[in-house]
């Protein structure tokens, strides 16, 4: 009597990091490594009883074919009417996990599903009758799932896990951390996780490391901003600020003019909560409160390392603020960022946390406002004449001429958003001697940004414009990320 064929389950082509690409009813192609055993092709050959074709695949495509595998395989955007009683386990191996229970399969596919989609943050949020969870992908929030409500309870504390928290305290907000990988892609996953009506709502920063740096230039600068970024923070010392809100790329920014800037002859360091990405040749040091070392105490430390150039995350409290501007006036390259809605107000929001005025106008060189604004689908976006009504909303009387307005349409490559990836949008302030006075002066924020654009500063509205009009974004992104 013959064999059955026998089906293969997904966990077979995950534990042996294999991947069915193509089956017909006498053949399957399978993509592999160099390294990937050839006996197992053997396996699927007498297990399948058809001739198995394989595909040479780099590691990269691989293991980006097995999360999409294992995407699918989970279902994610359908809702859940059963999981079943699941035992926790302390792996952390996104694809190693694949054949475990319900809850860490869902859980980590979500990882999965946010390292494909280039996603930022994470939210699980309980209602009365169901856990809704949303992914925010180039800015925007996605609902990808929903669960039953009884589940929820078992998610939180597969993340509690995974992150060290007490399983235990439901009645007080939690933070912690985790990492999780899926072959040569890592995560760093800072949680927060607050008590609401119906349950603990959990929220997920998601980091990617070993990204690759990007320049200013693919950063969105053009030619003009960038060379002023580049000679402003080319002086021996001063301070250089960048601001905008969380999640605006202020960090990301800083990375490339450390990496514009760094040089064996210079000895850099910085304080950062957390450290984003690894520079070689630069001391990096991260902020940890519970024992003492905040961004105060750090830059106090620092100052005793000789730097010449110091790098701080963010100045949020009056002691860092007076730490960075002594240290940018004795001698030092100080370089940070601020929470403020355009460059000008960056003083005045210095000198409402103590600053002198005249110390203030001694020590600022510059400062960067940015927003991200979603880049269009370079594979779909489809030229289009603009709207009438976006144009008055972004103070046009009619088109430029040789602009190329384009609108989202949507594709696979870009998961039909018709939006793939992001770009930054950009307003200078250069303190010149003019400006120094008025901030001596402690002028408010409306006043030295009319000097400023009387100087020629383009504002983030302008900028936002230019790059429309070059096709690289909508009308209605400019619209979401400019108006102030």
């Amino acid at each position: 009597m013959s064999m059955q064929p026998q089906p293969i389950p997904s966990e077979f082509y995950q534990r042996h990091h294999l991947l069915p690409l193509e089956e017909e009813a006498d053949f399957i192609k399978i993509g592999l490594t160099r390294d990937t055993p050839r006996q197992l092709l053997e396996d699927i050959r007498l297990s399948l009883r058809k001739e198995v074709i394989p595909v040479l695949m780099s590691r990269e495509e691989l293991e980006s074919g097995l999360r999409r595998l294992m995407v699918e395989g989970q279902g994610l955007g359908q809702s859940t009417e059963e999981e079943e009683e699941q035992d926790l386990d302390l792996s952390q191996d996104l694809l190693a996990d694949a054949a475990d229970a319900p809850i860490v399969r869902l859980l980590n596919t979500l990882f999965l599903k946010a390292m494909e989609t280039r996603t930022s943050d994470i939210h699980i949020e309980p209602y009365a009758d169901q856990t809704v969870v949303r992914m925010r992908i180039d800015g925007v929030l996605h609902e990808i799932h929903r669960l039953p409500r009884s589940n929820h309870p078992q998610l939180v504390a597969r993340v509690k896990v995974m992150s060290n928290l007490d399983l235990a305290e439901t009645r007080h907000p939690q933070d912690g951390r985790l990492h999780v990988h899926s072959g040569e892609r890592q995560l760093d996953v800072r949680v927060s996780i607050v008590p609401t009506l119906h349950g603990e709502r959990v929220v997920m920063r998601l980091l990617e490391k070993n990204l690759r740096m990007l320049s200013l230039e693919q950063l969105g600068l053009n030619e003009r901003d960038r060379q002023l970024v580049t000679d402003l923070v080319s002086h021996p010392y001063g301070l250089f600020l960048i601001t905008g809100p969380t999640g605006s790329g202020k960090t990301t920014t800083l990375y490339a003019i450390l990496d514009l800037i760094r040089s064996p002859e210079r000895n850099i360091i910085t304080i950062e909560d957390p450290v984003e990405y690894q520079l070689a040749g630069v001391g990096q040091i991260q902020v940890n409160e519970k024992v003492g070392m905040t961004f105060a105490s750090g830059l106090r430390s620092v100052l005793r390392q000789d730097p010449d150039v110091i790098m701080v995350g963010e100045i949020r409290d009056p002691e860092t603020a007076d730490i960075a501007i002594h240290a940018a006036l004795t001698g030092h390259l100080v370089l940070s960022t601020l929470h403020t809605n355009d460059a000008p107000t960056a003083a005045t929001r210095l000198l409402d946390l103590g600053i002198p005025p005249y110390l203030l106008s001694s020590s600022l060189l510059g400062a960067m406002a940015q927003r991200l604004v979603r880049r269009l689908c370079p594979k779909c976006k489809t030229p289009a004449p603009p709207d009438p009504s976006d144009l008055y909303r972004l103070g046009l009387a009619e088109a430029p001429p040789g602009a190329r307005f384009c609108r989202a349409q949507g594709c696979p490559e870009c998961h039909n958003s018709g939006y793939k990836g992001r770009l930054g949008i950009y307003e200078i302030m250069n303190v010149d001697e003019d400006l120094r006075s008025r901030i001596a002066r402690s002028e408010d924020s409306r006043l030295l940004g009319k000097a400023a654009r009387d100087k020629g500063m383009a504002t983030l509205l302008d900028d936002a414009i230019a790059k429309v009009e070059r096709g690289l974004t909508t009308p209605q992104e400019a619209l979401r990320a400019a108006r102030l």
